[in-house]
């Protein structure tokens, strides 16, 4: 299902970070594929090559232990619908059941196709990252959604955010100001379409054998689960 809004303002975006043509949707589909290859230390020819790099680089802090033996990378929007259903009705349950006891640590990057506004809230995050506090900007960012281009996501409302957590406001005022993510967030972008991602949520859960799930969509906390659990298996 693609949002009608977001369609009428991808030019707009393109503009400011990068050419998208498809929208975020809800699609329940799962396939495994995408065997992670050893990063390549000379630039290939064609298409670019799916690495290990292209889930982990460019993307936010790990949440939980370094050690566990299976990674969930989420692509999100944080004006994205569905990206804010999955953290409401699925991502809790997540963190208690797999996150906290050491089993699946968490990576979020940035697929920016909503708007402006969702490239300045990236931005916040990553600003927010800098002191050590990513994650607590990416909760209070999808805990304050209420839609889509409709102005929660501000220059002034991503300011409140970053002062009810606790950030140095100079600091990371400073930092949205000289824009020193740009890159790590325009690259982020670049490895979802190098996966071909055409919506958000978009999900890879990357088991300890390095071979790597696709889940798409708001997917219920069971799809979760069963694939998690085959991985822990291996």
């Amino acid at each position: 299902m693609i949002h009608g809004p977001s369609l009428a303002i991808g030019a707009a975006i393109a503009s400011v970070v990068i050419v998208i043509s498809f929208l975020g949707f809800n699609v329940i589909s799962n396939q495994t594929e995408l065997a992670i290859e050893p990063a390549p230390t000379v630039q290939q020819v064609g298409p670019p090559k799916i690495t290990i790099n292209t889930f982990v680089d460019n993307g936010s802090p790990v949440l939980g232990d370094p050690t566990a033996p299976v990674t969930l990378v989420e692509f999100g929007d944080y004006q994205c619908h569905f990206c804010n259903v999955f953290f409401h009705s699925t991502e809790d349950d997540i963190l208690k059941n797999y996150v906290e006891t050491g089993k699946i640590k968490m990576i979020f990057k940035d697929y920016n196709i909503i708007g402006p506004d969702s490239v300045n809230a990236s931005h916040g995050a990553h600003c927010a990252k800098d002191q050590g506090l990513f994650w607590e900007y990416h909760d209070i960012l999808y805990s304050n959604w209420t839609g889509e281009n409709n102005g929660w996501a501000s220059s002034e409302n991503l300011g409140k955010f970053a002062k009810e957590i606790g950030l140095d406001m100079d600091m990371w005022t400073q930092c949205m100001v000289d824009g020193i993510h740009s890159q790590t967030i325009l690259a982020s972008n670049e490895d979802a379409k190098s996966l071909e991602l055409t919506g958000t949520p978009a999900f890879f859960v990357i088991g300890p054998d390095g071979k790597t799930t696709r889940l798409f969509g708001a997917q219920p906390y069971d799809t979760f689960e069963k694939v998690f659990e085959n991985e822990l298996k291996k």
